[in-house]
Formats: structure tokens, C-alpha cells, sequence
């Protein structure tokens, strides 16, 4: 009989999935114990997994035991709804395909993955080439008009982000997402989507 593992996760590009691997890899910070579990990448990346999660995971509803879904709000086909009610939609249309809905989650990235990459940590400035520059990095942001004074995020956070790695000539790349998904505090980082991530994960997954 085959292993039952304990999580699929159903991603809309690679870079959610190297964000979601660094993520998972860090059990301890999450106050969770050691998990199996598999990274897939939908072929129709946001409008995919907004529309066709529910037939991607019915065939791995006996394989594994829980599931996610990660994608992004700006992208997904149906900008105009908000993060939850999308939530909402394909975790009935993943029930309906025959999963039980206190096993699955799906997180909307509200309005796509750069959301978390923003975040007070020095590791932000390291990742995406800043470390030792002058001015810095929120400087520079708020500079360009990228970041309003006072304020954690900038209003668009992926080109915020894809200014950034010009300005220091560096190359945009999944390993972004995976390095500052292994090194950030994931107490720094409060967007909607990952705190309902880390609830879920401690709520199925506890330390033991």
C-alpha cells in the first residue's frame, strides 16, 4: 500500500513554489512538526488554480492527506472579487470534487506573491542586492514613489520589487522568493494569506 503523505500544494508559478519550499522547510519557526509533502505548479498558472484546482487535486485525494492552494489575486481572471470570496469559491469547488473541507485551504495572494517579500528584515535588503548601499533600500522606494513615507508595503509590490532588482543590475529569479522564505522571520511578515498559511499548518501539523 502506498504512503499516504501529509501535503499537496498546488502553486501558480515557480516562484510561489520556491517560496512555499522555503516556507515548509522551516518546521521549527513554524511550530510545526517535519512534513512530507509535494509542490505542484498548475500548467495555467493563476486562472488555473482559480479555475480548475478542484480537477487538478482529485486525483491525489487518496495520496495525500491534506492540501493547499496558493495563487494570486492580480492575474487570477477575477480581479474585481476580493481575497476571501475567491478563497472561498474554489475551497467549495476542491470540496465538491470530494475533498473534506477541514483538510484543504486555499490562500489568495492579495495582490500577488511580492506582498511577502516586503517586510522590515535586513534580509530583504540582502536578497535583492541592497546590503551596504546608499541610500537604502525603503529610502530609495520611497524616493521613487514606490513607497509612501511611514508605510511598511509599497502599493505595488511586484514592480516595487522588479525596480529594485534593476537599479542594482540583479536578476530576478525564483531563489528570491525561496531565500527570503528561509531566512525573514516569519514573525515579520503579516499579510492575510500567510497568517492564515501558518494557522492552518499549526493546526494540522503540530509539534509534538
Amino acid at each position: 500500500m502506498a504512503l499516504i503523505k501529509d501535503l499537496i500544494v498546488l502553486t501558480a508559478d515557480k516562484n510561489i513554489q520556491f517560496a512555499v519550499r522555503g516556507i515548509l522547510g522551516r518546521h521549527t519557526a513554524l511550530g510545526i512538526r517535519q512534513i512530507n509533502y509535494d509542490i505542484f505548479v498548475h500548467p495555467e498558472r493563476d486562472p488555473g488554480c482559480l479555475r480548475r484546482s478542484d480537477a487538478f487535486l482529485a486525483a491525489f485525494r487518496t495520496s495525500y492527506s491534506r492540501a493547499i492552494v496558493v495563487f494570486d489575486r492580480e492575474g487570477c481572471g477575477r480581479e474585481g472579487d476580493g481575497r476571501t470570496d475567491l478563497e472561498s469559491q474554489v475551497e467549495s469547488a476542491i470540496e465538491r470534487a470530494g475533498w473534506n473541507v477541514a483538510n484543504l485551504a486555499v490562500l489568495v495572494l492579495d495582490p500577488e506573491l511580492e506582498v511577502w517579500v516586503w517586510s522590515d528584515s535586513p534580509e530583504v535588503d540582502a536578497a535583492l542586492g541592497w546590503r551596504g548601499k546608499a541610500p537604502d533600500l525603503r529610502t530609495w522606494l520611497v524616493r521613487n514613489q514606490y513607497l509612501r513615507e511611514g508605510e511598511s508595503k509599497p502599493m505595488r509590490p511586484k514592480e516595487a520589487m522588479e525596480a529594485a532588482l534593476r537599479q542594482v543590475r540583479r536578476a530576478r529569479s525564483s531563489a528570491i522568493f525561496q531565500e527570503l522564505a528561509e531566512k525573514v522571520s516569519v514573525e515579520r511578515c503579516v499579510d492575510a494569506a500567510f497568517l492564515k498559511l501558518r494557522q492552518v499548518l499549526a493546526s494540522w501539523f503540530p509539534a509534538s
